[in-house]
């Protein structure tokens, strides 16, 4: 898609904003909810089984208008449909972005150079499902006769962090008599305690890496082979029965002892951050079955489609994604906070870094001239109520403004007596105490001695939004990561970024190769380093 978009700062809705930001930037919340009673109920949206409170936004009705009008200016409903119809708009790399066809249900038609890619996307989930069936019943035997009793993701970023993030957070529908472990770091700690108390003979190795070449994923594999070849009497014959691949190199998958009739296959127009629903997801499958894999996918659809045709005006992820370009180039708000509210969901933040920060990460835009505004917040978070005892004191109180997302269910997974009702009745008071603070004369007439009054002094004015759903299934957690994943988009389209490729990760991995030969040298190597870099990798030499 080249259409030739005016620079973000001359859009007349974007100067616009930058004027109502001007007069509504001391506006206080406490004075939006008094000024109209109804605010409440009126700022909030419902849809695909998502409910969206944003009432507590330092935002007005002009606020909203003007962000939509952004959005329009900015071209989102063209990109929108370049993506779903396969254009390459992923500029950079000249690749379609297509994580939306991978939950596509069989009979829609998405093509990518003359060819509709569904019925391949069905083909190997159906591949996934057969396989998984066997390991899950006990059909599929190791070397020596015995059942798989674990199961090892061996990946990194996308092909870890999705992984980890969905057994997590379906792990009350995983099937319970076979381990889940994964291993993504380098660092041989990672492998070595994941394997700790397993038995060779009982453990499939799941090694996801596109090119199979990999330095983290290669280098943990084949220590995993290694360990396994060990504990399974050195016959190489058993690599097949302990090893799958999640690749599309089919000759080093062959070259290294997996057979191509275990290699589950993705494409190339699926982005490492958007693969956890692709064949990199077959861990997800294994552990909670086909039929709750094909129930996730089908809640990543639901938001798919809400999002490709819903108004700008009442669009979840449309909504989140101009909430936070309004914080963060308006309010120089420099982070984004995700508060889940559900201990399942304690790996959600850490996957959301990766989806967030590794696709608007970005200092250039599409036509590779500098941007001019700022780009990619932070997103961090930990489940709540543990947050509330470590990090929500500079939130509340802190000279930072940190938009916040709570996120809640109606319902729990684990009914224990009073539990979840106090969990829920912490979600609400967080955002309202975020939002309205408490005053000087409040402190006071709580019998506050003077001195201890600007202590306890909350300001308030701090904006959150509240996300509510039933109670999490698969389908939810689908509904909740494609929410993410559009709104990322959305946050992209405005300021005129690529989304979908990371350029930033390549140097240091580059660099990495190069000194891994410098660290292992038998002898002295000539460094070409700076001084800082040449000195560290001789201290390390001569200590390790």
């Amino acid at each position: 898609m080249t259409t030739k978009l005016t620079p973000l700062g001359e859009r007349s809705a974007w100067k616009a904003l930058g004027a109502h930001h001007q007069q509504v930037q001391d506006t206080t919340l406490r004075q939006l909810f008094a000024d109209d009673p109804a605010r409440g109920e009126r700022f909030t949206l419902e849809a695909a089984g998502i409910f969206l409170d944003y009432s507590k936004n330092r935002i007005t009705n002009e606020t909203l208008k003007l962000l939509v009008q952004l959005a329009e200016e900015s071209g989102l409903k063209a990109r929108i449909d370049a993506m779903f119809s396969g254009e390459k708009i992923n500029i950079t790399e000249n690749r379609a972005v297509l994580h939306v066809a991978l939950r596509a249900p069989k009979g829609e038609k998405i093509v990518v150079d003359g060819e509709d890619v569904v019925p391949a996307v069905h083909a190997v989930l159906d591949k996934m499902a057969g396989f998984a069936d066997r390991v899950r019943s006990g059909a599929w035997k190791g070397h020596t006769g015995k059942r798989i009793k674990n199961v090892i993701n061996i990946g990194i970023g996308g092909s870890d962090l999705g992984p980890v993030m969905a057994y997590e957070a379906l792990k009350h529908y995983s099937q319970r008599d076979i381990t889940f472990r994964f291993v993504s770091n380098v660092d041989g700690t990672d492998f070595a305690e994941a394997v700790q108390d397993l038995k060779a003979d009982e453990t499939l190795f799941l090694v996801a890496s596109k090119t199979f070449t990999t330095l983290e994923t290669m280098t943990n594999a084949h220590t995993a082979r290694d360990w396994s070849l060990a504990g399974l009497g050195g016959d190489e014959k058993a690599v097949a029965k302990h090893f799958v691949a999640i690749s599309t190199n089919e000759k080093e998958v062959t070259k290294f002892g997996i057979d191509t009739a275990n290699m589950f296959e993705f494409w190339d127009w699926v982005g490492g951050r958007y693969s956890m629903d692709s064949a990199i997801g077959l861990s997800t499958m294994l552990a909670i079955g086909p039929d709750n894999f094909r129930a996730m996918l089908g809640g990543f659809h639901e938001m798919d489609e809400h999002f490709r045709t819903a108004p700008f005006a009442s669009n979840l992820p449309v909504l989140l994604g101009l909430l936070t370009v309004w914080y963060t180039d308006f309010f120089d708000a420099q982070t984004v906070a995700v508060l889940p509210y559900e201990q399942y969901l304690k790996r959600f933040p850490a996957y959301l870094q990766q989806l967030t920060m590794e696709s608007n990460g970005k200092h250039v835009t599409l036509d590779g001239t500098h941007v001019a505004t700022e780009t990619g917040p932070i997103y961090w978070g930990e489940p709540g109520t543990n947050g509330q005892h470590s990090f929500y004191q500079l939130i509340h109180q802190g000279t930072r403004l940190i938009p916040c997302d709570f996120i809640g269910f109606y319902k729990t997974l684990n009914p224990l007596g009073k539990h979840h009702d106090t969990l829920m009745a912490n979600v609400f008071a967080q955002a309202e105490a975020l939002a309205f603070g408490k005053t000087a004369e409040q402190v006071k007439a709580e019998g506050t001695p003077d001195w201890l009054v600007p202590h306890r002094v909350f300001e308030g004015n701090r904006p959150s939004n509240t996300i509510l759903a039933d109670h999490l299934t698969p389908e939810v957690l689908g509904k909740l990561i494609a929410l993410y994943e559009h709104a990322v988009f959305t946050q992209g389209t405005i300021w005129s970024i690529d989304s979908f490729d990371q350029w930033g990760v390549e140097l240091g991995k580059v660099l990495a190769q190069k000194i891994i030969g410098e660290l292992e040298a038998a002898t002295e190597p000539a460094l070409s380093h700076d001084t800082s870099t040449t000195n560290l990798i001789r201290r390390y030499r001569k200590n390790k």
